[in-house]
Formats: C-alpha cells, structure tokens, sequence
C-alpha cells in the first residue's frame, strides 16, 4: 500500500471546501489511493483585528502550510490563488491549477438595494483596498469600514454591525451554498477582481514524480494560463494587498485578453486598461499590460503608496 496522501489547508469553512474538493476529486480518479487532509493555522488566521494591508498581505493564509509541504509533513497544499505570493519559495511549485470558479465580486445587502441604490452615507463592508478603491470610485458617497474574518464572519457582521452591504468574492459564496444571500453580482467592467480570484492552487513540492503525477489530472490549461498572465501583470507591478491592483484575464478562441487597473486608496484616480494576444503568450501580455500601466500614472501611484505603506 502506498502511504496517505496529505492535504495542507487551514481550517476556515471555505478553506476545508476547497481541500475536500480536491480530496474528493483525487480520490474518483484514484480510488486506491488514500487521502487526508491536515489542518495548519496561518498568520492569517491569527490576526483579525487589523487590516490585511497593515500586517503584510499575501503570504500570511499561505507561509505556515509552505513550511509543512517543504518540510514533508505534507504532500500538497491547496491554497486560494488571490492568496498567493507572486513568488513560490524554491522547491515548491504550482503543480496543478483546477478549472476557475465565477472570479467577479459580489454585493451583498441587508436591504435587497444593489450597489447604485445604496442610500448615500451608507456603510460597505470590505477587507480589500482594491474593493474600497473601485467603490470609492462608484459611490465616494459610501462610507467604506474595513472588513476582517472568514466569509461567515463577515455575512455576520452585516447583521450585527450596521452595515448596509458587503462586498465578497463570488467564488468563496457560491462554493459554501449562500448564493441566494447575493443582491447584485457585480461585473468586471464595475468592479475589476483580483489576480487569481476564483481560482484555487494546488502547491506540491519541485522534485515529487508520485505527487505531481496525481494533481496533475485537476489541471486546467486555460485557468493555468489566465492566471499566469495574471501573476505575470502583478510581478511587474510589484503589487500585494498593501496596492489597490486588479487584473482579470480570459481566454476565448485561442486568444487571451487582460484587463488591469491600478487605483490610489481614495479611487480619485483609477488607470484601467486591456490588452490581448495569443494564449501562450498570456505571461508576455502580462508584463506588457504591467508597462503599459506604469507609463500612464501607476507608477507614481506604486512609489506614493510603497513611500507611505505601515
């Protein structure tokens, strides 16, 4: 018998999800094969109280589980890919990227008002400053109040802290059933997601034939694409969740096209813009998209918020 497959995850509702979504789709293609999922808390997980932006951003749901899968404890780790650093440590590697879930945000009223109706003076719950940016952009009307926890968390805090409305990943409300708690899905052309949203990473180590040959069945080529050209955008831009960054890529008929924005906090200033190539060049596009955006402001809106960031 070959020894257990270990899963790393953490051990958020939507986190166990994922995990027991990738447990159970290794298990129907490989039924002698067993596989467990090992639960590891985060820095993430630890800290509540304070924004993302203030205490590091992306790596804090991630590094803790990196540290089980080099040390061997566990064999994969199935991570949000929003959550992941632009850089993997070395020995490890992205061995599988699975078909993306809906990667667009929602509005989630106490009310049933979608995001136009909201009464000005309103309070929208939000844990991203990509989110707040756009919305301040929309509605500067909106009063804007930080938004830590897991997803029930936050659907609760709508209900006992005054908020008109949060704004969620529709990924991660679909995937727990609450799907009919959305108000207003909101589009990418109103509200850009963020780099990888929807879309989960399966981590394995480098140098692992048995692992890699496994996870390798839950590839999808598109999403692995889109999301690389993606990351590729984010690398350039040097971004992480202390930067109101978004890019979203799809691939249709061969071609691939990218939308990124950049934003300063107040979403005063907001500089958008798509470009589209061949698929297999979506890392290329990527970087381009990134270039394109630094000549026109983003760069002075990257040195102004790196100069004052916490």
């Amino acid at each position: 018998m070959a020894p257990p497959v270990i899963i790393g995850t953490r051990g958020s509702k939507l986190a166990l999800w994922q995990a027991e979504w990738v447990r159970r789709a290794l298990r129907e293609r490989f039924d002698d094969t067993d596989v467990e999922l090992l639960v590891i808390r985060t820095q993430g997980d630890k800290i509540l109280d304070v924004p993302l932006a203030q205490v590091g951003g992306k790596g804090l749901f991630v590094k803790e589980i990196e540290e089980a899968l080099q040390a061997g404890r566990v064999d994969l780790a199935v991570h949000s890919m929003k959550d992941m650093p632009v850089e993997i440590p070395a020995g490890l590697a992205v061995g599988a990227v699975p078909e993306r879930e809906m990667p667009t945000d929602v509005f989630i009223s106490r009310d049933g008002r979608g995001l136009r109706e909201t009464p000005s003076g309103g309070a929208v719950g939000t844990s991203s400053l990509r989110r707040a940016a756009q919305l301040r952009h929309l509605r500067p009307d909106l009063k804007i109040v930080p938004l830590r926890g897991n997803l029930d968390t936050r659907l609760r805090k709508l209900d006992t802290e005054n908020l008109a409305a949060v704004v969620l990943a529709a990924a991660g409300v679909k995937r727990l059933g609450l799907a009919h708690r959305i108000t207003e899905h909101l589009p990418p052309d109103l509200m850009l997601p963020a780099v990888g949203q929807g879309a989960l990473c399966i981590e394995i180590r480098e140098h692992d034939p048995r692992i890699r040959s496994l996870v390798a069945v839950l590839d999808h080529p598109a999403t692995r694409a889109a999301v690389g050209g993606e990351r590729a955008f984010l690398r350039r831009l040097e971004g992480g969740c202390q930067v109101p960054v978004a890019g979203y890529g799809c691939v249709a008929q061969g071609q691939f096209t990218l939308t990124g924005l950049v934003a300063d906090l107040d979403g005063g200033t907001v500089i958008k813009h798509h470009l589209s190539g061949a698929v297999e060049d979506a890392e290329r596009i990527g970087r381009e998209l990134a270039e394109i955006l630094l000549t026109r402001g983003a760069d002075e809106i990257l040195e102004k918020l790196t100069r004052t960031a916490p």
